[in-house]
């Protein structure tokens, strides 16, 4: 089997892919054409977020049996072009959900005790002494956050914020009755949950219906205490309107590790002190990172021996 994996991974693929023939891209991000070319007689592509696996890359691959994405999230993926080539589109599932959680509280953490900036201010030795008054920010403890999208990652966050004695909310398309039970959420309306948190995480996938769902009138519906973290997709948030806001003190402060126009970032952000900044490492754990890259191997193999993987898109 030919097998084309488009970056390096944490993990020894080659070796766990003894018996194959593997091209291993090792350098610099392939470019579209470049993808094309080296794709153009595989049977199965390990991919990334960034590679962009549309219709045209699709029709260039006629050996194409497998597509494993390095990621759960699969929007650089034309899946329904995929299935009507018979490509199997495989993604990485529930290895990552505690970790990239964690990151959202991470971020929430730090975006409501303004880390980053007591941090700075500390290393460039402006730190003379205890005062009363000095970068104080929010608490966690008993207060409400709502989480946009319930899925594995929303979920998990939850189970997190129970543990501070959080009152949870959640806004997605369906009511989650399990996990209620296990987390003591509650589903309410998106308006409802963006004015009345203290905490709103952002875990939903990049949908039609997801996209700039946060703009400037819902920035404006916050309380101007509240903490907006993204650790889902960066399109759900209109990035120019998160600046005016953050700028205008309309919310506290964000946390992001996730970009609308990802790996570009809006220049205003760079030039405020509330918001945390991340470069999507959510999933960025070493041991998270070495079982993806084995998932993807396994989906591959799987395909290839003429089995079904469980991730299947």
């Amino acid at each position: 089997m030919k097998i084309l994996i488009t970056a390096e991974l944490p993990f020894d693929v080659e070796a766990y892919l003894k018996g194959n023939e593997v091209d291993y891209n090792k350098g610099k991000p392939l470019s579209p054409k470049e993808l094309m070319k080296r794709a153009k007689d595989v049977d199965a592509v390990i991919s990334m977020l960034s590679d962009k696996i549309d219709k045209d890359f699709l029709a260039s691959c006629e050996n194409l049996k497998v597509v494993a994405n390095y990621a759960v999230g699969y929007n650089n993926i034309d899946v329904q072009t995929a299935t009507e080539k018979g490509v199997v589109v495989c993604n990485t599932p529930d290895v990552l959900t505690q970790t990239t959680a964690e990151l959202g509280f991470t971020l929430m953490m730090a975006a409501a005790r303004r880390l980053p900036q007591s941090e700075q201010f500390t290393r460039n030795k402006k730190f003379k002494g205890w005062k009363p008054d000095l970068f104080l920010g929010m608490d966690l403890f008993g207060k409400t956050i709502g989480i946009f999208g319930f899925g594995r990652i929303g979920q998990a966050v939850a189970k997190m914020a129970s543990g501070f004695n959080m009152n949870i909310v959640y806004n997605s398309r369906s009511k989650k009755t399990q996990a209620e039970l296990l987390t003591g959420a509650t589903k309410v309306s998106f308006e409802d949950m963006v004015r009345k948190s203290d905490f709103v995480v952002i875990t939903a996938p990049a949908t039609e219906e997801t996209k700039h769902k946060f703009t400037l009138e819902t920035f404006k519906q916050m309380k101007s205490s509240a903490v907006v973290v993204n650790i889902g997709r960066g399109e759900i948030i209109k990035e120019k309107d998160l600046v005016t806001a953050l700028q205008n003190n309309m919310i506290f402060s964000a946390g992001l590790d996730v970009y609308e126009f990802e790996p570009k970032i809006d220049e205003g952000l760079f030039k405020l002190d509330n918001v945390v900044l991340a470069p999507h490492i959510g999933s960025g754990s070493y041991a998270t990172r070495e079982a993806m890259a084995k998932l993807c191997c396994d989906s591959v193999l799987k395909v290839y021996k003429g089995e079904t993987p469980k991730n299947i898109v």
